[in-house]
């Protein structure tokens, strides 16, 4: 099958599915692709959210199918059983919106196993395995799509978020080489590296005033706003988006700078958390939410 090198993602008319979509970047994602899509599928943790969610869909949009499945990201067999459902109520998912992410903010040496667990499944595992599921159906139609959420985080050194920042490199690395295997096949992939965004994750997390390590506020922007940039990139076919235009404007400067810049930054912030004792090693779980630097 010869496939045009301009495809697009098959949103509108398609079945998309969007992780961590009971908040946030998330919601919003959903919000927009209601108004396009044939079949909307929702996977959180919090099926109050998502009943809510759906509610608010079918109000404005009455001829959409919305399928909700509350599931744990970070547990192998719940996201099989979800997929499962998925498949047998919805049929073939023509796109895919990785955007669950959960966040943990403490000092290498003060972290709680269990919450790293937690992160690297959610983050890292369930994205792999969500992809690794659906995409080969996607090349023998010769169309679909997946947007990934990144992170600056996962561009940069991060201090005092050793297992979040990882797992936001990996997603970049995935997403390349996703993209690259995905040639000529008609299945788009896009990555999308928010900077600091309006939604309860920064507090969730574990900081009010944004994860360590983070841009400066004036670089923040809304949900809203993050989702809209996301998926006019999606629909181009553009590898790597930015949203907001002052964060892109810095992210794009980022590799001008020297590693070791960069490393000296991080191991200054490090070592003045250590010595005030401002450690989020307790901070509450987060839930599926949308992960941003």
């Amino acid at each position: 099958m010869v496939v045009a090198e301009n495809a697009r993602p098959p949103i509108d008319g398609g079945t998309v599915l969007v992780t961590g979509a009971s908040a946030g970047i998330g919601r919003e994602l959903a919000v927009q692709l209601a108004p396009r899509a044939r079949t909307l599928i929702l996977l959180a943790r919090r099926p109050g959210r998502l009943d809510e969610l759906r509610t608010t869909l079918l109000a404005r949009h009455p001829q959409l199918q919305v399928l909700t499945l509350p599931v744990d990201l970070s547990d192998e067999s719940d996201v099989n059983r979800a997929l499962a459902e998925a498949a047998g109520q919805a049929g073939a998912i023509d796109v895919l919106v990785n955007n669950a992410g959960v966040g943990y903010q403490a000092l290498a040496d003060q972290a709680d196993w269990a919450r790293v667990r937690n992160v690297l499944h959610t983050n890292v595992l369930a994205v792999a395995q969500l992809t690794t599921a659906l995409v080969p159906a996607m090349v023998q139609r010769g169309r679909g799509g997946v947007l990934n959420m990144g992170s600056g985080a996962g561009l940069t050194v991060m201090p005092e978020a050793a297992a979040y920042s990882a797992s936001k490199h990996f997603i970049d690395g995935f997403s390349e080489a996703l993209r690259a295997d995905m040639t000529g096949t008609g299945v788009v992939v896009t990555q999308i590296c928010p900077g600091p965004v309006d939604s309860e994750f920064d507090q969730l997390a574990g900081s009010a005033g944004g994860m360590t390590g983070g841009p400066p506020q004036f670089l923040r922007i809304s949900a809203a706003q993050c989702a809209r940039e996301a998926l006019a990139g999606f629909d181009r076919g553009v590898p790597l988006v930015y949203p907001g235009r002052a964060y892109r404007v810095m992210m794009r400067a980022l590799p001008l700078l020297p590693r070791e810049l960069s490393r000296r930054q991080a191991a200054r912030s490090a070592a003045r958390l250590r010595s005030t004792g401002k450690g989020a090693a307790n901070a509450p779980d987060q839930p599926e939410g949308q992960a941003q630097a």
